[in-house]
C-alpha cells in the first residue's frame, strides 16, 4: 500500500560462513512474531539470530533454540568524548597482517566474527608491544554509500588487559571512520561490564537490548 509504514522488518546476511537474522522491535510485537512466523520455512536450516527478547517464541515450533545471552546494542552519540584517549598506539593493520590477525584471534578471542576480505576496508587497527599483537579490531560492516558502520572483533589478550588497549583500538578505528561515515554502531555482551564502560568513556550509548539465538531447524 503506498505510503504504509513499514510494521516489522528482518535482515538476513549471508557472509561466507553462518547466516545471521536480525529482527528487532521498537513497538508492535506481534507483528515481529508474525513476521518470524512466515519466514520461518524459508530460512536456512542453521542460522544465528539477533532477536528482540520474547519473540523467538515464534521459531520455537521449528527450530531447537540455543541462547548465547542477552546483547546491548550501542551507538556513538558523543564523538567529541573521543579525545579523551590519545591512541598514539594503535597502528592501521592490513591483508599482509592476515596470519598474526588471525593468531591473535585465536588466542585472545576465540568466538570471534572475523572474516580475512575485512581488512580490505582498511578499518582494521592494532597495537604491538614488544612485538606481539597485544590488541585489535575494526569493522563488521562499513557502507560509505549508506554513511553507518558497525565494529566488531575488538578484543585484549590476556596478557596486556587493564591498559586501556581496547579503548585505544576502538578510539583510532572511530576517528577514521567518521570520514566516511554518521552513524557508528557495536554490539556486546550486556554482561561484559568493563567493555561497555569502555564504549560509554568513548561516547556511545545503549540503544537497545536483544538476545543472540543460535537456530537448528528439528528433523
Amino acid at each position: 500500500m503506498s505510503g504504509a509504514e513499514i510494521e516489522a522488518l528482518a535482515l538476513l546476511y549471508r557472509p561466507s560462513g553462518l547466516p545471521t537474522l536480525i529482527v528487532l522491535i521498537n513497538g508492535d510485537r506481534e507483528r515481529a512474531v508474525e513476521l518470524l512466523q512466515n519466514l520461518a520455512p524459508s530460512l536456512p536450516d542453521k542460522v544465528y539470530a539477533h532477536l528482540s527478547p520474547g519473540i523467538e517464541s515464534a521459531l520455537a515450533s521449528s527450530f531447537n533454540l540455543e541462547h548465547h545471552g542477552e546483547h546491548s546494542k550501542m551507538i556513538l552519540r558523543s564523538p567529541d568524548a573521543l579525545n579523551s584517549v590519545a591512541s598514539r598506539q594503535s597502528v592501521p593493520l592490513s591483508i599482509h597482517d592476515e596470519e598474526e590477525i588471525l593468531a591473535f584471534y585465536r588466542a585472545a578471542y576465540p568466538g570471534n566474527w572475523f572474516d580475512a576480505r575485512m581488512l580490505e576496508t582498511g578499518h582494521y587497527w592494532g597495537v604491538r608491544i614488544e612485538g606481539r599483537m597485544a590488541a585489535a579490531g575494526g569493522v563488521h560492516v562499513c557502507s560509505a554509500k549508506y554513511r553507518v558502520a558497525a565494529l566488531g572483533n575488538i578484543a585484549t589478550h590476556s596478557d596486556f588487559r587493564g591498559r586501556g588497549l581496547a579503548g585505544d583500538v576502538t578510539a583510532a578505528i572511530c576517528r577514521k571512520l567518521l570520514n566516511e561515515v554518521d552513524e557508528i554502531g557495536l554490539n556486546v555482551k550486556s554482561d561484559n561490564i568493563p567493555a561497555i564502560s569502555c564504549y560509554r568513556r568513548l561516547g556511545f550509548e545503549t540503544t537497545a537490548v536483544y538476545h543472540e539465538i543460535l537456530l537448528t531447524r528439528k528433523s
